[in-house]
């Protein structure tokens, strides 16, 4: 029996508290695992931004990547270790540009998802360029936007087609309100989208591999209090639609990791925004939840890792496509889809190899949310957000709410 060391490397932005419990927790586990005839064990590094050179030895088995989105170095890195090395990056850099809300809208409403009415509108201003100023005097058509808003209906959302995190969003209510935030939106291109209002719940749904954790979310909260404390906010078929719908978007676009949110009114999930390449993941947000993406993030990267699990390049559409076409009620069309993800994400494998191989994970994780490494990686990020005079109340906040996740999950102790 050959002893195999696989090698995991974490490609980081901001990120302050997952990382430390996600190296703590597959310590403690000291996975070695009979695969293949082989013994698999782990190893795990945090990824450094240096010079690199195009023929450079593989040196990663698998990649968990929070920087390449948005930081151009990081971006060719990831290519080149996908493209030369066959390493396993979640996510694809090449699906970056459908990892925004115009390609996603675009791809759910084609297969039959009740997407809000949306508009995509040309920008107020535009950037000091004589051949685009040419273009737009020659094919530039004038349009009324209060027609436009009539024909949406008030209210609705205008927001960035690429954005996240909330940024240049507006809630919308009458015309003067809509000319207003459009004279104020500059160079951005912006979504005018119909409000699903009333609505009965708001859940963002995270997504890693074939896992999915629903969450009560309330936008209009404190950031700390956007995720709400709740251990089943939705269950029974409205939380098998949310997983379904959730996986059906990951492996459309061939993405591991990702988050989904969906306004339920009058018994319909309506599927608003579900394009995230960098998705919440920090202490200071998801508190309560937070336990559960790190059991996510370690079953899934174990998993991808051990069995060699091979990165899919190119996103293909035509199952999906084929489903769409031949099935005519969306109940049919979303047992197909789910056939499709199920095959996609290798669930029946994976959770196999859970069973065989992190039996004890639930209870490594919970035994790690007693110690001091644990609130002391509460604590730095903490310390990264809030003024000084806050630190204390806000560690003990997001704790208690670790706390409350271990007792709901009955843990003795808490």
């Amino acid at each position: 029996m050959a002893k195999i060391k696989k090698r995991i490397g974490l490609s980081l932005g901001a990120d302050l508290c997952w990382p430390v419990c996600y190296e703590e927790i597959l310590k403690t586990l000291d996975l070695k695992l009979p695969i293949g005839g082989d013994e698999i064990s782990f190893e795990v590094e945090r990824v450094l931004i240096q010079p690199f050179a195009l023929n450079k030895d593989k040196q990663y088995d698998l990649v968990m990547d929070r920087l390449a989105h948005w930081y151009r170095t990081s971006r060719e890195w990831v290519k080149k270790i996908i493209v030369m090395d066959e390493t396993y990056v979640l996510n694809n850099p090449w699906t970056f540009q459908s990892m925004e809300k115009q390609t996603s809208y675009c791809a759910l409403k084609h297969l039959g998802f009740p997407v809000p009415e949306t508009w995509l509108i040309p920008p107020k201003e535009s950037a000091d360029n004589v051949d685009l100023e040419r273009t737009l005097q020659s094919y530039a058509k004038l349009f009324d936007l209060g027609e436009i808003g009539a024909e949406i209906g008030y209210p609705m959302y205008m927001k960035p087609y690429d954005g996240g995190a909330w940024k240049g969003v507006s809630r919308i209510d009458n015309a003067d309100h809509l000319n207003e935030a459009y004279d104020n939106s500059g160079e951005l291109i912006m979504h005018l989208q119909k409000a699903v209002d009333p609505h009965d719940i708001f859940v963002r749904a995270l997504g890693v591999g074939p896992q999915v954790r629903p969450m009560k979310y309330d936008p209009s909260a404190p950031l700390h209090d956007r995720y709400v404390v709740a251990k089943d906010p939705i269950t029974g078929a409205d939380a098998d639609h949310m997983r379904t719908m959730t996986l059906v978007i990951n492996a459309f676009f061939g993405w591991d990791f990702n988050s989904c949110e969906a306004l339920l009114q009058k018994g319909t999930w309506y599927p608003i925004d579900f394009a995230n390449a960098c998705p919440d993941s920090q202490v200071t947000s998801l508190h309560y939840h937070f336990p559960w993406l790190l059991g996510a993030l370690i079953r899934w990267s174990t998993f991808c890792t051990a069995t060699g699990r091979p990165m899919r390049l190119n996103p293909d559409w035509a199952p999906f496509y084929k489903v769409a076409r031949e099935r005519d009620s969306f109940a049919d069309r979303m047992e197909g889809y789910s056939e499709i993800v199920e095959a996609h994400f290798d669930t029946q494998r994976f959770e196999e190899f859970c069973d065989a191989h992190l039996g004890n994970l639930d209870e490594v994780i919970d035994e790690f949310f007693t110690t001091d490494k644990a609130k002391d990686a509460v604590r730095q990020k903490v310390h990264a957000l809030y003024p000084e005079n806050e630190w204390e109340e806000f560690t003990d906040l997001f704790w208690g709410r670790i706390q409350k996740w271990r007792s709901d999950q009955g843990s003795v102790t808490t």
